[in-house]
């Protein structure tokens, strides 16, 4: 039987990237839902493999955005059937807050291409990650923290589901979409767009390899189990 994976993307320039040829390579059959677009309640979690949920230029904590609201309801249930769930970015950020953790504004917010500190290398590589974030969380009850740094949590384990804070889909048609769509961050944060696509440039083949190595123990070490890793 073919395994399904939902991809939840949240507007037009934050897409899979290398998330979406590892899932057909792995064996899903993958669906996109635009959540801004198209109501999740139509759709059941349980029927599922895998979700993936992606980043946002919105918060986790936007209560009057509709769709956030309806993708809290949807993980709930997601993993309420015990779906493993990958959170990235804003997507780590709101499975976090789904179960029971906070996210807010954060003092130290981080654009740019950065190690993190490890205490599970062989799930979370030291990177360099990509980062372009303003919130933080806390990890919810019951998670284990495994990647952090000054700024504050970077991936978790909760069950079968792992929260990240960085961006391990990034690639570098990615970059220059968000380069242009959101260059006003990028100057009112004083970091230099095209030094930014040159690194993700010169990065590009260690961070695929980087990836990789995160996906595939995701999946065999978390997804693929009901217990934490």
């Amino acid at each position: 039987m073919t395994r399904r994976a939902l991809v939840i993307q949240h507007e037009e320039p934050t897409p899979p990237g290398l998330i979406a040829p590892w899932l057909r390579d792995r064996g899903y059959e993958v669906e996109t839902l635009r959540i801004d677009e198209q109501d999740p309640h139509e759709l059941e979690p349980a029927s599922y493999d895998l979700i993936v949920s992606l980043g946002s230029e919105f918060g986790a904590y936007q209560d009057d955005i509709e769709w956030i609201k309806h993708e809290m309801d949807f993980l709930a249930q997601a993993q309420e059937a015990e779906v493993p769930i990958l959170g990235v970015c804003f997507g780590g950020q709101i499975l976090a807050r789904v179960l029971g953790g906070d996210v807010f504004r954060s003092d130290n917010e981080e654009i740019g291409w950065l190690n993190v500190g490890t205490t599970d290398p062989d799930l979370i590589p030291e990177g360099p990650w990509f980062q372009w974030h303003f919130d933080t969380f806390t990890a919810p009850p019951g998670a284990t923290v495994v990647a952090a740094n000054e700024a504050g949590p970077q991936a978790y384990v909760i069950g079968r589901s792992l929260g990240l804070q960085f961006h391990p889909e990034v690639t570098t048609e990615i970059m220059d979409a968000w380069v242009r769509v959101y260059r006003h961050e990028l100057d009112a944060h004083g970091v230099d767009p095209d030094a930014l696509l040159a690194e993700t440039q010169e990065r590009a083949r260690e961070h695929n390899r980087n990836t990789l190595k995160l996906l595939d123990s995701f999946i065999e070490r978390v997804a693929g189990s009901r217990e934490p890793a």
